[in-house]
């Protein structure tokens, strides 16, 4: 070529080569991390918004079995009140003791199985629904006290540990990202239900967290950081002026039940307290139903009597006649309980055993354990993508296994209270962590007291609980997509180059959606599952745990992974093993102490290894 200016000319520089995205072992862009908590008036509106994401499984669940079990409305709200109740412990317990990470134990679908099994064994049936509804709640109770022994085992002997030493990176992708995409079933098919409110939440949330966040005020991350609550609020008030004008009238009651913001029943059902059994004494009463108002001063009203019973009838030292009524106007009866009447019995607080002693049962005990051993494996995938949102390191085992025992402690006080069902780490909280981009554990110690306060408080509980399912629907459309991509996201340590790589995620993934989906299919049509036999604790012990996909795809690719050429030294990097190493004991990264050690200088005394 000819010209170019004398002088010999040097090589063209290169194009820069194009270089990959360094692995990290903490997730980058997090505004505040476990220990770093935003000022406190951020800090409550986001823990409310924690209480408002929760509540949904708190509700759904309760909503869907008590009435198979034979309660009402008034029975449902309780149940929701004790749930709430005992979240709040349990979310407090793992916060401060237990992992130590900001996550929300919540209920958990993986013990409905073994519940409904309970409800349909015909043992506990009785003429009065009420009275079928507190047998069936005590044989729950038994089977979940027994069942909680399992987790407080396994985490608190340290045998969780030793099997979470071989978790590795890619072991951990199939569990974690179909802990948050297994669930694809609660998302848009709930949205459906009422697709005028469920789409525009949906529609709605995207717009304000991914939108509106990097165009008003970019930077602030308020749009994105309480979307939550923006768009329910917007959302909620427009299901409401559909209700009130008249738009459900007529409809179909399934659709009423999905859509309407007064279907729920659980603000009349819910009592604004219990009172203490000695400020009534009933003689020869033979069935009573009381809702009851006490002032401060201790003045009260009966506003509601249900009761059959001779005439003679001692209300406070004074004797009223009354034959079998069913309701009493209000102010029908009013009197006054001592000076000592405080704002106490205004309230309504849940307590241990009260439906009664609980009933144990060895086939529904042995149900309710492997529905306690498949959450177990739920919510160690729970467990290790709220690490990651919140900007923490890889859960060392030890910090695993001790958070698997206070699970353990967790479904052993739903036990007690009588919740119906059994705790395990919220995965729509999980996915609230990523979309806020706040992982403080102050935030959800917070939530934890919001839901303690509104299961004591049960009027003002029950109206945030009585938003419309759809709602919650479009909100698990966001949050568990957010956790399923975070398992996704330990890709980043492992070689996908590989072909023993390819082989056990694609296989572990395609099984843990198809096996599910065959038994599940097969219920839907037979109304059992695959494995039929005259037990049915024994057909749950079986069928339970393929019903669950992030079990099956975590303990498929877990058992591959650590059973494939494992000695080969090649394999070891490719599977991102070594990305972990430093973290397999609690003492060698200096940031496990930081994030994941006990308080009040409790490791002196309860050393993690």
């Amino acid at each position: 070529m000819a010209g170019g200016g004398g002088g010999g000319g040097a090589a063209p520089a290169k194009a820069s080569e194009p270089v990959p995205h360094p692995p990290k072992d903490q997730l980058p862009n997090v505004s505040y991390c476990i220990t770093s908590p935003p000022p406190w008036p951020e800090a409550i509106l986001l823990g409310f918004q924690h209480y408002l994401v929760m509540l949904g499984t708190i509700v759904i669940i309760p909503t869907a079995l008590v009435p198979q079990m034979g309660g009402g409305n008034e029975e449902k709200a309780q149940v929701i009140q004790t749930s709430l109740f005992v979240a709040g412990l349990n979310t407090l317990l793992q916060s401060i003791f237990g992992t130590r990470l900001p996550a929300v134990i919540g209920g958990s679908y993986t013990y409905v199985a073994p519940t409904i099994s309970i409800i349909l064994s015909g043992q506990w049936n009785d003429e009065d629904p009420v009275t079928r509804f507190k047998k069936i709640m005590r044989a729950t109770q038994g089977a979940l006290i027994i069942a909680s022994t399992l987790q407080i085992v396994l985490g608190f002997s340290g045998l969780w540990r030793n099997v979470t030493r071989f978790l590795s990176p890619l072991s951990a992708v199939p569990l974690v990202s179909l802990v948050g995409f297994g669930l694809y079933e609660l998302g848009f098919p709930g949205v459906a239900k009422c697709v005028e409110i469920g789409l525009p939440e949906l529609v709605l949330l995207v717009i304000f967290s991914q939108y509106l966040a990097r165009i008003i005020r970019p930077g602030k991350n308020i749009f994105d950081r309480f979307a939550v609550l923006f768009t329910v609020i917007i959302v909620w008030i427009y299901a409401h002026l559909l209700t009130v004008g008249g738009a459900y009238n007529g409809k179909p009651p399934k659709t009423q039940a999905s859509c309407r913001t007064d279907r729920a029943g659980l603000i009349d059902g819910a009592p604004w307290q219990v009172l203490l059994s000695d400020i009534f004494h009933f003689s020869n009463v033979t069935g009573m139903r009381l809702n009851i108002y006490v002032d401060t001063h201790g003045n009260f009203v009966v506003f509601y009597l249900y009761i059959c019973g001779p005439k003679d009838i001692e209300l406070l030292g004074k004797n009223y006649d009354f034959l079998c009524w069913s309701v009493i106007p209000t102010s029908s009866i009013t009197g006054r309980y001592g000076d000592g009447a405080t704002d106490w019995e205004k309230i309504s607080i849940p307590y241990p055993f009260q439906w009664g002693p609980p009933s144990f049962n060895a086939g529904e005990a042995f149900a309710m354990m492997m529905a306690s051993f498949v959450a177990l494996v739920e919510s160690t995938g729970a467990f290790i993508a709220v690490a990651r949102y919140a900007s923490a390191t890889p859960l060392p085992p030890s910090i695993l296994s001790r958070g698997v025992g206070w699970q353990g402690v967790g479904i052993l006080l739903s036990g007690l209270f009588g919740t119906g069902n059994g705790p395990s780490v919220s995965v729509e909280n999980a996915g609230l962590l990523a979309l806020t981009r706040v992982g403080s554990r102050r935030v959800v110690q917070i939530s934890a007291a919001f839901m303690i306060f509104f299961s004591i408080l049960g009027k003002f509980g029950a109206v945030f609980a009585s938003i419309p399912a759809p709602i919650v629907g479009a909100l698990y459309c966001l949050f568990f997509a957010y956790v399923g991509a975070g398992g996704i996201g330990f890709l980043q340590f492992c070689n996908l180059n590989s072909f023993r790589t390819k082989f056990i995620l694609g296989f572990s993934f395609f099984l843990g959606l198809s096996i599910p989906q065959y038994f599940n299919e097969y219920t839907a049509v037979a109304g059992y599952g695959p494995v039929h036999t005259h037990a049915r604790w024994f057909n749950d012990m079986v069928n339970v745990p393929f019903q669950s996909k992030a079990f099956v795809a975590g303990i498929l690719a877990f058992f591959l992974d650590n059973t494939m050429h494992k000695k080969d030294g090649q394999t070891r990097k490719d599977r991102g093993k070594h990305w972990w190493d430093k973290f397999k004991s609690f003492k060698t990264d200096t940031r496990s102490e930081e994030f994941y050690s006990l308080p009040f200088n409790l490791n002196k005394y309860f050393p993690s290894v």
